[in-house]
């Protein structure tokens, strides 16, 4: 059975574990400020007694990863990480420079089951959940190596995160800690791929952060094609689902759309999409899709994304074109884990 991991704990929980074993709250908190400067092992936490840190690897790891391969974008400085646990999984995470800030794209699982047919992530299925603290152990492993402080965080890496909602919760939870990064949760986004319960779920939570749905398409036979969880939830459902979540929490909803040259791209799909969203508080994020080895998928030329664009503008619908980053170090989620088990 693997061991417990320390960054799942709270400020309180760790200074009542600490007490547990007989010694002052202080040296929880000893323990937290070594967690979160990025210490890998116990032994790096050097003011601790030896007694402790030998009780501490007995029971725990502390759930940060090691980096098994980094790549640095020539074109925007985005940085790519392969990293791994200490029971061998392994997920990517990204560092995104931007002007408002600094970003962190987290991996929620190792693989993913959703099946998305455009998603490199998904090829080997899902292997695990990460907990909450081995998704801030990405956050603080990046911020180390970087040496800048994390202000955004953006759930989309590999994984569903409504298919690990408790742990994606707690990690939203940790992430807001005064105690810990402090990270307002207005800058943490969180995607799903349209699990309607769990949209209701976060809804009722009211947690002040983002919430990003990939809809991908808009009829429900397109999103099949490139989506199995359209099986289960069409599109009308999803879209109630986020209405719900707009009502109970007064904020706008990003629906993210990959365009697809030939499958969702033609004018028809942006006049389709327009009349779908007409009046809602949202947003779309229009996605040249990333090619991924072993898929015919392509992407359309700039002029029918400008096109698809203007169309939804032109309805009233605000939208953005993705400004690709990291393009030359297979920026997209699951590109550098495949590569890497490829050689």
């Amino acid at each position: 059975m693997r061991k417990r991991v320390l960054l799942d704990f709270g400020l309180q929980e760790l200074k009542d574990m600490v007490a547990g074993y007989g010694y002052p709250g202080y040296r929880g908190k000893q323990v937290w400020d070594w967690l979160y400067k990025g210490a890998a092992g116990m032994r790096d936490m050097r003011n601790l007694p030896g007694d402790l840190i030998h009780r501490l690897e007995e029971d725990f790891v502390t759930g940060m990863p090691r980096i098994v391969k980094k790549q640095v974008s020539a074109l925007d400085g985005t940085a790519k990480y392969l990293v791994e646990y200490d029971d061998g999984s392994m997920v990517e995470c990204v560092y995104l420079i931007y002007r408002f800030g600094r970003t962190v794209c987290v991996s929620s699982q190792v693989g993913c089951r959703m099946g998305c047919s455009f998603c490199a992530s998904t090829k080997g299925g899902l292997v695990r959940s990460l907990s909450g603290g081995e998704m801030l152990a990405q956050v603080l492993t990046v911020q180390k190596d970087a040496g800048e402080r994390i202000t955004n965080v953006v759930v989309m890496g590999s994984g569903e995160p409504m298919d690990n909602f408790e742990n994606v919760v707690a990690f939203i939870r940790l992430l807001g800690s005064e105690e810990g990064l402090n990270i307002g949760l207005r800058h943490v986004t969180v995607s799903t791929c349209g699990l309607v319960p769990e949209i209701k779920r976060l809804a009722d939570l009211k947690l002040p952060i983002t919430l990003s749905v990939s809809l991908h398409a808009a009829d429900d036979e397109t999103r099949l094609r490139l989506m199995p969880v359209a099986r289960k939830y069409k599109i009308e459902e999803v879209l109630e689902g986020c209405r719900y979540y707009i009502q109970r929490t007064g904020r706008r909803v990003t629906f993210e759309y990959a365009l697809v040259e030939g499958v969702n791209d033609r004018s028809g799909d942006a006049e389709r999409l327009a009349g779908l969203l007409k009046g809602m508080l949202c947003n779309v994020n229009l996605i040249p899709v990333n090619p991924v080895e072993g898929t015919l998928m392509r992407q359309p030329d700039n002029r029918r994304v400008r096109t698809f664009k203007r169309i939804l503008a032109d309805r009233g619908i605000n939208a953005t074109v993705r400004r690709e980053m990291g393009r030359d170090i297979a920026g997209a989620c699951g590109q550098l884990k495949a590569g890497y088990m490829k050689e």
